[in-house]
């Protein structure tokens, strides 16, 4: 069954490591849990603020696209989008993807993910109902658009935390109309060492995240890309070049 849908769906593959690096790490957490917690929140009426952040907007974005952020692991993407959701509750949404994983104890269907079997899986590919998809440690993952589209039409901001072949999937795709942004170390060798300070992986884990970093940098360094290049050199200074870039005109 997996086979026939890797057929009728040519995802892309990841070796190794979980699903937790399939999707945004914010805190710790996977998109699963992260999706629990906001579906347990009351709906906001308005644009509110954590009680320690400076709220230079006062609206939402003018520009609804979806946000497509990239960039290498241990960049520091995933603590960028934490502090946009925290700073502007209401304003930005996630997707809830599809998946061909079972279920974990706690996880609620069409909350954390939508649950399908590799057929089902195979059935969306095929329909062209995905936007972007992955073979991942045993089991397929993706986003479709109409997960997208559900969240743009309730006025948020949809921002997506996706791997440098996510990002070409939906460049690809006719249908996507998205912005898309890349982070960046400011070298080569400060992103090593990020990736050697948090002391979660292996050696021959942190060598295969930092050839498979090579690949995704000279990507980003391809002219067109990306709408945006973010060096995070100063987490604070790198925020804030993105609520610019995000709230700025179209």
């Amino acid at each position: 069954m997996v086979r026939d849908c890797m057929i009728a769906c040519p995802c892309w593959r990841m070796e190794g490591g979980s699903d937790r690096s399939r999707r945004p790490l914010i805190r710790g957490r996977d998109l699963g849990e992260i999706n629990n917690y906001l579906h347990s929140q009351p709906p906001p009426t308005r644009i509110g603020k954590r009680p320690d952040a400076t709220l230079i907007y006062e609206t939402a974005p003018q520009d609804l696209r979806p946000i497509i952020l990239s960039g290498p692991s241990g960049v520091g993407k995933g603590t960028l989008i934490q502090r946009l959701f925290d700073t502007y509750p209401g304003t930005f949404g996630f997707t809830v993807s599809h998946t061909t994983r079972k279920p974990r104890p706690g996880e609620v269907e069409g909350v954390a993910y939508f649950f399908v079997s590799p057929s089902e899986f195979s059935s969306l590919c095929s329909q062209g109902a995905l936007v972007e998809h992955a073979y991942f440690s045993g089991n397929y993952y993706g986003t479709s658009k109409q997960t997208i589209d559900d969240q743009t039409s309730k006025g948020l901001a949809v921002v997506l935390d996706i791997e440098m072949q996510g990002v070409q999937q939906m460049k690809a795709n006719p249908s996507i109309d998205a912005r898309y942004v890349v982070i960046k170390p400011p070298s080569f060798e400060a992103l090593e060492k990020r990736l050697r300070a948090r002391g979660t992986e292996n050696e021959e884990d942190v060598q295969n995240r930092l050839t498979q970093a090579r690949v995704e940098l000279d990507y980003a360094d391809s002219p067109g890309s990306y709408d945006k290049i973010i060096v995070n050199d100063d987490i604070e200074a790198a925020y804030k070049e993105l609520e610019m870039f995000v709230f700025g005109p179209t």
